[in-house]
């Protein structure tokens, strides 16, 4: 062998030699590689300061084939330009940090047949070892269990309650959450702007939202479609504007109450004054629009451990496990209060 090959061989050290150097096991140098939470500080600084003394350089194709596990976690979502999908990933991607997994996420634009199943392809050609799907269109859930993989699946978009293999968070609740609130402050009829009929979540909300005045035999405002968009939520603002009935809006998301705020105040109509709003999602901004917005939060970093746990239990044997919903929270900001006539 060249000399070369040699100098090569020696700059690539094993994990034991780590281990060694760093007076801990081999087990531990892993723990600290894939930054798990369980390593004490002083014994990760430890190991890192080994790490770079010996230039040590993980090799996961070594340790795939040692294990036959890749240690690695696929995710598919939809439409991560919108914070619901874009804090899912992170919440995913936090949770498979602390259980020592990395995550390969593969975002689409565009849900189809054919973007899911290259996705999946994708995915699998990296040899995950479960997959989680973040999709909320209604015929995902079918198309996911049309493919019939052989990694365990995960769903934490558009589920219900018991659903095995399946974490969410409760948005029937959480438009309850929202339209009480304005219930209980004395509004009879609340309009509500809805999200694209096509993604189940928006449906729940409507469903939230439908059920709270059934709840108390009231008939519920008018309901005017929206698509998730501040623009959506403005056009929604000036229908909602001419109708002098309307005191409360409830908004499917924060960007769509956003835009119900502009054109609201454009026509000259306070809020909470003559009308209140509610907005979901608890973006950050949330608390910096004028008024700041009453809204719905949602415990994204709640949900990513459940999906991972689910994914871990599988791997372990366990058949189908089910978790139970998130529940959401209700933020009450100044965007709400009694109507005048109240």
């Amino acid at each position: 062998m060249s000399a070369s090959g040699s100098r090569s061989r020696e700059r690539s050290p094993s994990m034991a030699k780590v281990a060694e150097l760093a007076g801990v096991s081999h087990q531990t140098v892993s723990r600290v590689l894939n930054e798990s939470p369980l390593v004490k500080e002083e014994t990760r600084a430890r190991v890192l300061d080994a790490i770079e003394q010996l230039g040590y350089r993980r090799n996961n194709a070594a340790r795939m084939l040692a294990t036959n596990r890749s240690g690695r976690i696929g995710m598919i979502s939809a439409h991560l330009a919108l914070h619901g999908p874009s804090m899912i990933a992170v919440s995913v991607q936090e949770a498979c940090h602390a259980a020592g997994y990395d995550l390969s996420l593969v975002g689409l634009s565009d849900f189809s047949a054919g973007s899911l199943r290259s996705a999946v392809d994708r995915l699998l050609d990296e040899a995950v070892e479960a997959l989680v799907v973040a999709v909320a269109h209604r015929d995902a859930t079918a198309l996911v269990t049309s493919l019939e993989l052989p990694v365990p699946v995960v769903l934490v978009q558009g589920v219900s309650e018991g659903e095995p293999m399946a974490a969410g968070i409760d948005q029937e609740a959480g438009a309850r959450l929202a339209t009480d609130h304005l219930l209980d402050l004395g509004h009879r009829h609340v309009a509500h702007v809805t999200g694209p009929a096509d993604w189940v979540e928006a449906g729940q909300r409507r469903d939230g939202w439908r059920a709270a005045h059934e709840a108390r035999s009231l008939l519920p405002g008018p309901e005017i479609a929206g698509d998730w968009s501040p623009r959506s939520g403005y056009e929604a603002g000036v229908l909602i504007a001419d109708d002098p009935d309307v005191t409360a809006v409830f908004a499917a998301n924060d960007g769509m109450a956003l835009g119900v705020l502009k054109a609201l105040h454009e026509r000259g109509l306070d809020v909470p004054g003559r009308v209140s709003v509610v907005g979901f999602d608890d973006i950050p901004e949330a608390a910096y629009f004028w008024p700041g917005l009453t809204t719905v939060s949602q415990a994204f970093s709640v949900l990513g451990r459940r999906a991972v746990d689910l994914a871990l239990r599988t791997l372990d044997g366990e058949v189908a496990p089910v978790a139970a919903l998130v529940a959401p929270q209700l933020v009450v900001r100044s965007s709400t209060a009694a109507p005048r006539s109240a």
